[in-house]
């Protein structure tokens, strides 16, 4: 058995043996170096006094990591979330937008029998009119009791009247408006597909049927009228129907009575009467309503005292206490042109002015 320093096959042939051979613990045959297992330490072992003599190396994992396994899982876990997501969206697939129709409007002067009837004292004048039972302002305009439709929640039916009615208030009772000094606050209500209507309508005035201000608003030519009163009379009311699954129409049919005076008159000047007429269908889609916009559709209006042969386009012009309706119909009318609406003029019955 060989001691320590004997190499694993044995001291070989011919080598000197003995501890006394000073060269023994040194000199190794070829197969103890064989036999020898080798190990070369990083420079960070070196330097360490405690380091092992022998760095186990690791193991090789074969496949993947768990690491990579986690990410893997992850992304296809994301991946059919969106998937999910996208057939099943909460809000529902967008409906394509329905292009917005341009306003059709009517506007019809009614001129007078005879003398326009007035006095003094505006109240007087209320007092002995059919007006004499109107609300004043905004309170002639009372909103219906809502009801949920098929399709369109209480709430929704609820936010479609009530911003028909500003329009409303903004267009007929604001005096800014109705002195043709502001048309703002009307125009910020309207959907944005019909801004270019309304803003061609005041630039570019016209009696087809597309382009009068006054089938926008109530607007009194400031060179020939002011109010005496602002307590405007009104009556009318409001109705919501749904018109198809993602539409609401509201028609409104008011009167307005407004008290007035020549432009620049004393106080004590003459009071007469105007009377008018505004017949006014609205749209909602569910984007209108969730902006507080409106679409309008139709708008057919009656208005007097005024004469058939003004222009009443752009302005009314109405006649004042005293005054008489010139002699002469309204605009000729070309059948050819099919394009353009027929001019009308109607009567201002007598019943519909006060006595005094």
């Amino acid at each position: 058995m060989g001691g320590p320093g004997d190499p694993p096959e044995g001291t070989p042939e011919g080598a000197p043996g003995g501890g006394e051979d000073e060269y023994r613990s040194v000199v190794f045959d070829e197969s103890f170096v064989r036999a020898a297992r080798l190990q070369e330490f990083s420079a960070e072992e070196r330097m360490a006094d405690h380091a092992p003599a022998v760095r186990r190396r690791p193991s090789l994992h074969r496949g993947l990591t768990r690491q990579a396994l986690i990410l893997v899982l992850l992304i296809a876990v994301a991946f059919g979330t969106a998937i999910y997501m996208g057939l099943r969206h909460p809000y529902g697939s967008p409906e394509a937008r329905r292009p917005v129709e341009p306003l059709r409007m009517t506007v019809i002067p009614l001129a007078p029998t005879g003398k326009v009837p007035g006095t003094a004292d505006a109240e007087y004048l209320y007092a002995h009119s059919p007006a004499a039972q109107y609300d004043v302002g905004a309170e002639g305009i009372p909103l219906p009791v809502t009801r949920s439709t098929a399709h369109f929640s209480d709430s929704q039916v609820l936010t479609a009247l009530t911003t028909a009615k500003d329009y409303i208030v903004r267009s007929s009772l604001y005096p800014e408006v109705l002195t043709g000094r502001q048309v703002r606050p009307a125009r910020s209500l309207l959907d944005a597909d019909q801004l270019d209507q309304f803003d061609r309508s005041f630039d570019h005035p016209a009696a087809d049927g597309r382009h009068a201000p006054t089938g926008w608003l109530v607007r009194l030519d400031p060179s020939r009228a002011q109010l005496a009163d602002d307590r405007i009379r009104v009556k009318g009311d409001l109705q919501a129907t749904e018109s198809d699954a993602s539409t609401l129409d509201v028609t409104a049919d008011h009167t307005f009575v407004y008290a007035l005076r020549p432009t620049g008159a004393a106080t004590n000047a003459l009071v007469s009467l105007f009377t008018v007429r505004r017949e006014l269908t609205f749209r909602f889609t569910r984007d209108d309503l969730r902006t507080h916009q409106i679409q309008l559709l139709t708008s057919y209006v009656q208005a007097g005292p005024l004469a058939c042969a003004e222009d009443s386009t752009s302005y009314f012009r109405p006649l004042l206490a005293g005054q008489t309706a010139h002699l002469g119909g309204p605009a000729g009318t070309d059948p050819y042109e099919t394009d353009s609406p027929a001019a009308l003029c109607g009567t201002l019955a007598a019943g519909a002015e006060p006595t005094v």
